[in-house]
This record gives structure tokens, C-alpha cells and sequence, in this order.
């Protein structure tokens, strides 16, 4: 992963590789606003059966959002990013998102943005300490997130369903 955006090497590079990337990745992700020698975050692929150090980053960008606010303390820091509507119900406290390509839980929510708390070593092996109000990232919601969401999508309960215990309603 390059900034969170899964990506194919093409052709390896002395010091680098090749990709291609597709109009639908550019036009959801920040990779096209990258310039030569810009620091980025790089991550391999993992095997299903290798030990996460998080929760599972696909690298499938949702989309490429603002950064609301930077907060940075002696070692801490705190940062506010915006959610489109059309992925609110993907982002909870205490979820998993990925910004950058950078597994993070979510601190907080509010309308519109979540916060994320940046520790020390995330700060120190990232890109995310470079971050500033007003920078676009890529966003990632949690995978499982999207799959519940795919499954109630579309199912609505009459009050009687609602109001009958399971097993009680009636097809």
C-alpha cells in the first residue's frame, strides 16, 4: 500500500517499483496531488496468517478527505478529520478507520468528522506527524463496518417486528 491506496507493483524499480493506477483510484484518493519525492507511507501486503498489529486495511480508499484540526501536544496529539454523510454510519467510537493507510481507532465523533489520537510511535513511523488543518488524507472504514451496513442496508422493521421478540415475528 502507498498513502493507504492498495497497489499492484508493476515493475520493479532499482530503489522503487511501478504501478497503475486507475482513474477510479485517482479520483478517490490523494495519489494524484503526490509529488516526486514526497514521503509516503508504504506498507506490504500481509498474509491472512501472519500476527496483525491492527485491524485489517485493505487499502480500498474511501475517500479523500480534509483534516479538520491538528492538535499536537508534548507527546500525544489529537487530530479532527472530516466524514462525507455517505460514510457516518461506517465511523464509531472506538472503530477502526484507516487514514493514510495508518490503522487508528477513533477517539470521538461529531457531525461530520471523527478524532483520532496519535501516539508516539505512530507519530514517529509515519507521515501522519506532517499532517496540518486544511491537508487532504485517505480515508479507509473498517471493512466489517461496511459489511454490516451492506447487510442491514435495505431492512426496515414494521413495529410489530420491532416490538416482537426474536423468534416472535412473523414472515
Amino acid at each position: 500500500m502507498v498513502q493507504g491506496v492498495c497497489l499492484t507493483v508493476a515493475a520493479p524499480l532499482s530503489g522503487g517499483f511501478t504501478a497503475d493506477v486507475s482513474p477510479e483510484t485517482l479520483a478517490r484518493s490523494t495519489l494524484g496531488s503526490l509529488r516526486i519525492g514526497a514521503r509516503v507511507n508504504l506498507e506490504r501486503a500481509v498474509r491472512l496468517s501472519d500476527r496483525l498489529g491492527g485491524h485489517l486495511v485493505l487499502g480500498h480508499v474511501d475517500a479523500a478527505v480534509a483534516v479538520v484540526a491538528v492538535k499536537a501536544g508534548r507527546e500525544f496529539w489529537t487530530a479532527r478529520v472530516a466524514v462525507p454523510a455517505s460514510l457516518t454510519p461506517e465511523v464509531a467510537p472506538k472503530g477502526s478507520v484507516a487514514v493514510d493507510g495508518v490503522s487508528l481507532t477513533v477517539a470521538a465523533t461529531g457531525n461530520g468528522w471523527f478524532e483520532v489520537a496519535l501516539i508516539p510511535t505512530t507519530l514517529a513511523a509515519t507521515t501522519l506527524k506532517e499532517l496540518k488543518e486544511g491537508a487532504r488524507v485517505n480515508l479507509e472504514t473498517d471493512v466489517l463496518a461496511k459489511y454490516a451496513r451492506r447487510a442491514l442496508e435495505g431492512r426496515r422493521l414494521s413495529v410489530a417486528e420491532l416490538l416482537a421478540g426474536p423468534g416472535d415475528a412473523t414472515d
